[in-house]
């Protein structure tokens, strides 16, 4: 036994340990780095705002094979990117020497990839406007993407309203009916029997198949289109969901009905949070499956939208506005699929230990 003192001090350290939190006992377990990583550590960070006054002076030196009109624009946007690359490094060096580490660490990760996208830059211009090697107008440099979104923004604008509009809509209602389905069909095994035959049947089948029958039956062209968004999105939801619920262990559910558990509180206090992990990468599923699903109907029959768009432009060979609208989709898709991994990360948090 230890003396009444010793014990206390004991216990106290053992509390002080329990209330730190992970990115403290990181800091903890870290060692103290050496001059050469130091080195290397400054050169990583370094690399974007290298990279990023190289692609300038490969766009400003080299002569242009092509024309290139307004060519200030996408030099203005080399300059602002770098710009707010050094900003960010400028926060997280601040906040580093306040005890926060945490966005000094995102700067050091993502350094190369910022590198990499200068590179990338670079290497896309000189091949389209300095050499002519990727064909223009067919491959446009990026300073005609710039000009094209510039002068066309405000279509741009609102077939990017139409597009969000459908596709939150048929997204929505297929998650919804998506977590109906797997939900009853993993916690019932009666209405697994009537179901489960009906998923078998339209799972193999790609969801852009049905959009031409779709088309055709359908009252309305975007009531179609929300009803193929939303088949894409309810099948991923609905298999995630019930192989989520019909794997959680048997002895929670007795263990729930020891305790006095009614039927509704073993599927929402038992079933649903442990089989969450399950259900939300379905919903991370559905949205892909949602996202080409909305772009092809748009394409195919909707007459508003990005891919609508796309389609239009290509059709008068303005490929310049055809990658425009291409990267207005990139950004939302990007966007989106951040989003979700956030909440993901934000319901899920219990799997890395809760947040203090």
């Amino acid at each position: 036994m230890l003396p009444e003192n010793q014990q206390q001090l004991c216990d106290a350290d053992a509390d002080q340990l329990t209330s730190l939190t992970r990115e403290q006992l990181k800091e903890l377990e870290t060692k103290e780095k050496t001059a050469k990583e130091k080195i290397l550590e400054g050169i990583t960070i370094a690399m974007p705002v290298i990279c990023g006054l190289i692609a300038i002076l490969e766009y400003t030196q080299i002569p242009d094979k092509s024309k290139n009109v307004h060519p200030e624009r996408y030099f203005y946007l080399l300059c602002l990117s770098i710009a707010a690359y050094v900003v960010y490094f400028i926060i997280a060096l601040v906040r580093k020497r306040a005890g926060v580490n945490a966005t000094y660490e995102r700067v050091h990760y993502k350094a190369p990839l910022f590198a990499g996208l200068f590179v990338f830059l670079a290497f896309y211009d000189y091949m389209t406007l300095k050499t002519g090697i990727l064909t223009q107008p067919f491959v446009p440099c990026m300073n005609s993407i710039i000009n094209a979104f510039c002068k066309d923004y405000m279509m741009l604008l609102d077939c990017t309203l139409n597009t969000l509009k459908l596709l939150l809509l048929g997204y929505s209602a297929g998650v919804f009916l998506g977590l109906i389905t797997g939900i009853t069909c993993g916690y019932s095994k009666k209405v697994r029997y009537w179901i489960d035959p009906i998923i078998k049947f339209l799972g193999p089948i790609p969801t852009s198949t049905w959009i031409p029958v779709t088309m055709v039956i359908a009252s309305s062209l975007f009531g179609g289109a929300v009803f193929i968004i939303a088949l894409g999105a309810w099948f991923a939801v609905t298999v995630a969901s019930m192989t989520g619920i019909s794997n959680v262990d048997k002895d929670f559910f007795e263990a729930a009905r020891t305790l006095g558990a009614s039927e509704r509180q073993l599927v929402f206090r038992v079933a649903i949070p442990h089989a969450m992990p399950s259900i939300l990468q379905g919903c991370t599923q559905g949205m892909s499956s949602s996202c080409v699903a909305l772009i092809i109907a748009e394409m195919l029959g909707v007459k508003s939208g990005l891919g609508w768009y796309m389609t239009w432009q290509t059709g008068w060979a303005s490929y310049d506005k055809t990658f425009a609208a291409l990267f207005v989709i990139c950004f939302i898709f990007t966007m989106v699929t951040k989003g979700l991994e956030k909440i993901k990360r934000h319901v899920l948090r219990w799997q890395n230990g809760a947040e203090k």
